[in-house]
């Protein structure tokens, strides 16, 4: 038996010995390309470790996924020891557990295998080339047992061949010194002579695209992800970006963005916006100035910056900053938009112009604006609306202001959806103001419909108010019973249920409300003085003298004309 082992031995080690002789010319440089990962979770623990390789000599490489699961950073190790960071995730694919990723490596190029032209057939001889730091040209051959399909022109491969411990995702090679595959994790009986391996090519295929912010696999990752391929889809996935990162990442990516794509003034834009928010000093708003200088020397549309640049100015200054910066105002706003609309008269650009000019409260030049937008193709609601409030501040008349209102409205169908709910509540208000106050409470009722009845307190007194005046008394009781319901300590409710009570003969009803809002507030003056008005109506005089005598008491400003008629 002892004799068998020895024997047994000593072949295996000659079996290495020469496998090692007989190493592929290639080996040696090819080896250098594959590295050990490190990963990082919460607390920067080390979450896991494994095996990958350079692609490319710039520095991306490829591994399994599920080795970054939960990572916030990681780096690699190459043969000789040196460390590199992982500086971005360029794409990832759970199912068949690869991911690529970009090495911010320490030389000008690295190592890098070539990927094979042509997928090696049945049979072919494949080796795989472990991690090692060591100067040694080992390997473990074998061969293709089986090639699996899938999406159409990638494959999966079955390999005779016995993976080894910590050879997970390290390259399979060509006889050429060519990789067309990452080995796989094995589980199963068979694995003792058999192991898998996934295309290569697929994995490079992985990339971040305008939409990457949904997919799972990537969110799991913390560290950064690269930006998709062209700027097109980068413009995008910024755009996302911007709603789901943090602040200071967000930051990073715009800086990305303009390393990557210089000449697009678009990022400069974007940066700009997004430090003007995080402006703190002057020092900062330089660099948002800088920011637009430069995007306005790359553009290729100059009015396209003229016109955020003022829209920039114009959000600033509605901020209300308490030292604007430098010379930046209102004034500079209308410059900058009067600029892009000498290049190109955009109605958009001329909505903008509208909009500084009624921020700095010249209504006159604003409506000019609003009413030539009205006029173009991208009139809407919104822009008649901006046309109404602005007739409204220049105390044009109300039924200019409701033909307005109209326009605004009509530009919905029925039935009323939310969009349309806040017009159908300015309208009601309009109607109101035009003594048409039957209408506006058809209006208040649409309104109620559009947004399925979540309104509040408030709603309930304004409808209240046009039923009162459209002397649809019983809806204004309703009403105000309603707003009371939802604000039972609003006093000011508990007295307009008391007024329509007194308007419609019900006074014993509106001096229970008004007990009930003394209930709340005894020094509450208006309260008496209804009482009193109630209680005249009722022909019972002192009692109301009394009530008159108690809000003047407390203060009531416009009880004394009542106590002059009646109590003297």
């Amino acid at each position: 038996m002892k004799k068998k082992i020895f024997l047994l031995s000593a072949f295996c080690l000659l079996e290495v010995q020469w496998s090692m002789a007989q190493a592929p010319k290639w080996v040696d440089k090819a080896k250098r390309a594959v590295f050990s990962v490190i990963t990082y979770g919460e607390n920067d623990k080390i979450l896991n470790t494994g095996n990958g390789f350079f692609v490319t000599e710039d520095g991306v490489a490829l591994s399994d996924c599920s080795l970054f699961e939960g990572a916030q950073r990681a780096v690699v190790v190459n043969s000789e020891g040196v460390q590199m960071p992982v500086v971005s995730i360029m794409g990832a694919n759970d199912m068949y557990d690869v991911i690529k990723f970009r090495v911010g490596i320490s030389t000008k190029k690295v190592p890098a295998l070539h990927p094979a032209t042509v997928a090696p057939a049945v049979g072919a001889n494949v080796y795989i080339l472990p991690y090692s730091t060591q100067k040694d040209r080992s390997y473990t051959a074998g061969q293709v047992k089986a090639a699996d399909e899938f999406s159409g022109k990638y494959h999966y491969y079955t390999l005779n061949l016995r993976l080894k411990d910590k050879m997970v995702s390290c390259p399979v090679m060509t006889e050429e010194g060519q990789v067309f595959a990452l080995a796989q994790k094995s589980s199963g009986a068979d694995t003792a002579t058999i192991c898998y391996a996934v295309d290569a090519d697929f994995a490079m295929e992985q990339n971040v695209s305008a939409f990457s912010f949904s997919d799972m696999t990537l969110k799991n990752i913390g560290i950064k992800k690269a930006l998709p391929d062209t700027e097109e889809q980068a413009l995008v996935f910024l755009f996302m970006a911007s709603s789901q990162v943090a602040p200071e990442k967000y930051a990073e990516l715009l800086d990305d963005f303009i390393a990557e794509y210089p000449n697009s003034a678009d990022g400069y834009v974007r940066r700009a916006t997004n430090r003007i928010y995080r402006s703190k000093d002057d020092a900062s708003m330089d660099k948002v100035v800088a920011d637009m200088d430069k995007a306005l020397s790359v553009a290729q549309k100059k009015d396209d910056v003229y016109y955020n640049r003022a829209k920039l100015i114009y959000n600033y200054m509605l901020g209300n900053p308490e030292k604007p910066y430098k010379d930046w105002s209102y004034d500079k706003a209308v410059d900058e938009i009067r600029k892009a609309i000498a290049v190109q008269e955009l109605p958009v650009y001329v909505q903008t112009e509208g909009d500084i000019l009624f921020a700095k409260q010249d209504y006159a030049a604003a409506l000019a604006c609003y009413e030539k937008v009205n006029q173009s193709d991208i009139a809407s609601a919104a822009t008649f609306f901006s046309a109404a409030k602005t007739k409204e501040l220049m105390k044009a008349p109300a039924e200019e202001v409701l033909a307005l209102m109209d326009s605004c409205v009509v530009r919905f169908t029925e039935p009323y959806t939310e969009e349309a709910a806040p017009y159908l509540l300015e309208r009601a208000q309009a109607r109101m103001n035009a003594n048409q106050a039957r209408a506006a409470m058809l209006d208040y009722d649409a309104y109620y419909k559009a947004v399925n009845g979540k309104v509040n307190d408030v709603f309930y007194y304004y409808r209240e108010q046009a039923a009162l005046k459209a002397k649809q008394f019983q809806r204004a009781l309703n009403d105000m019973e309603k707003a009371i319901e939802l604000s039972p300590k609003d006093l000011t409710y508990r007295a307009e249920l008391a007024v329509v009570n007194i308007r419609v003969g019900r006074n014993e009803e509106a001096l229970k409300v008004l007990q009930d809002a003394l209930a709340i507030d005894s020094k509450y003056a208006e309260a008496y003085r209804l009482m009193g008005i109630a209680q005249l109506q009722m022909k019972k005089k002192q009692e109301a003298c009394q009530s008159f005598a108690k809000a003047k008491e407390l203060g009531d400003p416009n009880v004394d004309g009542l106590i002059e008629k009646h109590c003297k």
